[in-house]
């Protein structure tokens, strides 16, 4: 996202932008990509809701919470792109605020990525996440990526 100081987050956060909604897809190939044809849209405050969750020490993934949110409502899967923008929104909304902090920086990405997307960037995430005891390593000579090592071992199990 660009000129993130010029816009209104937690606007963004509770616009729900006519969601929740479900739609059916017949594309073949995102039927099998997905395990499904009964996509869910989940709104904004959504992924903020189920972010707050997760505990200090723990970690969860856009991928878990979108599981999360599609088989709470009864889907096959939770459209990807708007659940990667929503996160965003999410941890930008709770940096705007004085009050009532996401812990958005315990929220990764895919294989336990971190998000350069987040406030601050990933030298931010890397260093919340450092102070809670993560080892964040990082990957690749040129296109370089950081991730949190065994991320794995210390996801958060997103019930009801």
């Amino acid at each position: 996202m660009a000129n993130e100081h010029l816009k209104d987050f937690n606007a963004m956060l509770h616009d729900s932008k006519d969601m929740p909604k479900f739609q059916t897809i017949t594309d073949r190939k995102s039927i099998e990509k997905y395990g499904g044809s009964n996509m869910y849209f989940a709104p904004p405050i959504d992924y903020d809701i189920v972010m707050k969750r997760i505990p200090c020490g723990k970690l969860t993934t856009v991928g878990e919470i979108r599981e999360y949110l599609a088989k709470k409502n009864g889907a096959d899967f939770t459209e990807p792109i708007t659940a990667g923008i929503f996160v965003s929104i999410a941890a930008w909304a709770s940096y705007q605020r004085t009050e009532d902090e996401t812990p958005y920086w315990r929220t990764l990405k895919a294989n336990g990525e971190l998000n350069a997307k987040y406030p601050g960037g990933i030298e931010a995430q890397k260093e919340k996440l450092e102070a809670e005891g993560h080892t964040v390593i990082q990957k690749g000579r040129k296109n370089i990526r950081y991730y949190v090592a065994n991320y794995e071992c210390a996801l958060f199990e997103l019930s009801e």
